[in-house]
């Protein structure tokens, strides 16, 4: 019989060849590696990764289900909200995907902030809310200095708004 050890063990296993299956862009081996990962032992993040996997083959649909299974094991870990707000965005329900983004930087786990202001100043700028799209590009820049696409945003948007 496997110990709980044993188990956490072998999902990381699988959780690292599939993530090198992704990197690599070999989506649906990255998938499967994914998926048996979760069969023994299943992550936040190896649901997240999975959700992921989907988005780049365009089942955004069956990302964001992916993405509510590793809510509903770590409510804490930021990813998935900031990835289901994505997978909104590419549907084209952007008002749906603020959401998303607001409860991600609700969250004490902070990795991914700069890519949610990133996206709430992409939607403000789509709705002609030039300020409040500044505003939060500037605070993609605040949570990490050094994305580029935010500072981009910023001269683009103040060039406009000059």
């Amino acid at each position: 019989m496997m110990t709980k050890k044993d188990s956490i063990s072998l999902a990381v296993e699988s959780f690292d060849r599939a993530y090198q299956m992704h990197l690599k862009g070999n989506i649906e081996s990255a998938i499967k590696e994914y998926q048996t990962s979760i069969d023994i032992f299943p992550t936040a993040k190896a649901y997240t990764f999975l959700g992921s996997a989907y988005g780049l083959q365009g089942y955004f649909e069956l990302a964001i289900e992916e993405c509510k299974n590793a809510i509903k094991l770590e409510p804490e870990y930021s990813n998935p909200y900031n990835d289901i707000g994505t997978y909104l965005l590419n549907l084209g329900r952007d008002d749906e995907a603020i959401r998303w983004f607001e409860k991600a930087l609700e969250l004490k786990d902070q990795n991914v902030n700069h890519l949610s202001y990133f996206n709430l100043g992409k939607i403000f700028e789509k709705k002609g809310k030039w300020l409040k799209a500044l505003s939060y590009f500037n605070d993609a820049i605040l949570s990490n200095p050094d994305y580029e696409p935010a500072q981009d945003e910023i001269i683009r948007l103040s060039t406009l708004l000059n």
